[in-house]
């Protein structure tokens, strides 16, 4: 069996990928592609990896997981898509110790322990660190943000040296990373590389979050394009896509504000400027594969 394994981060997907994904649920699983939804594993995912620790697995402990997660009979299963941001932590600790995601160390080897011989490809979405720590910590009961950072200082995080630590964690695990930022460009993309399905294999939903930040009117002309141009592939569509955002993007739906003390403009754009470079050091990871418009 695969296991597609959706790792977050926190306040990047808001579950939308699993959403797409389950509109395609029986198209999928005529393929052997098993979509369950998230209240059958993610406790439970989360229990058990707590418990286990760095343990070995009782040698059941893959069967009574695959039962209380399917529906089908495991056999039949190809592929099993898990989405689960906290399966690394909770997000008031997601900076515990002044390190992004501390156990993750533990948390992902301990998953490939119960699932031996089934291969993992790990899948993460990033997000800039200028926007990214006021959500987390707006979703969490600290009381101040230097609580929250736990000692880290944003100026020096890199999300690169946490995908050298998963790469370390599963180095035979594929991984798949993209920027936030673009999802509304690439969604189609990350659809149908989560599923596992040919690029050219329709989907249900691939320009979902394309609709949400143009105008009604730009999502008219774009389908009226798509209708007239059935044959155009992924990078002219996407060239149409950025040039429907230039004229009809709704600005309200793509901008953010940010609302921490000392934070000024220069100081965001420096960390934006840091998010840049970073992904790109990203992008030549050997065993990383960096999805972008």
């Amino acid at each position: 069996m695969q296991i597609t394994l959706h790792l977050g981060v926190q306040c990047t997907d808001e579950d939308r990928l699993l959403k797409g994904l389950l509109k395609n649920v029986g198209d999928l699983r005529k393929d052997g592609i098993c979509i369950p939804g998230p209240g059958r594993y993610r406790t439970l995912l989360s229990d058990t990896l707590n418990t286990l620790g760095e343990a070995t697995p009782a040698p059941e402990a893959r069967e009574v997981l695959l039962d209380a997660i399917l529906d089908e009979d495991p056999e039949t299963v190809r592929r099993l898509v898990l989405s689960h941001e906290n399966l690394l932590s909770v997000p008031k600790l997601a900076l515990s110790g002044g390190r992004l995601y501390r156990k993750l160390e533990q948390r992902l080897p301990a998953m490939a322990r119960l699932f031996p011989g089934d291969g993992i490809e790990i899948f993460v979405g990033l997000r800039n660190f200028a926007t990214y720590l006021p959500a987390v910590y707006h979703s969490t009961p600290h009381g101040s943000f230097d609580e929250f950072l736990s000692g880290a200082d944003p100026m020096h995080l890199r999300w690169s040296e946490m995908i050298a630590r998963i790469r370390t964690a599963l180095p035979e695990a594929p991984l798949t990373v993209w920027c936030n930022e673009d999802t509304p460009l690439i969604w189609g993309e990350l659809l149908h590389e989560m599923a596992g399905i040919e690029a050219d294999r329709k989907i249900t939903g691939a320009f979902d979050l394309f609709s949400e930040i143009v105008s009604p009117e730009g999502m008219q002309r774009f389908r009226a394009f798509l209708k007239e141009n059935p044959t155009v592939n992924e990078t002219q569509t996407r060239r149409v896509m950025i040039a429907f955002l230039d004229k009809y993007a709704q600005d309200e739906a793509v901008e953010e504000e940010l609302d921490l003390p000392g934070w000024d403009a220069a100081y965001v754009d420096m960390l934006t400027e840091l998010y840049d470079e970073d992904v790109w050091q990203i992008g030549q990871m050997p065993g990383v594969t960096l999805i972008e418009p």
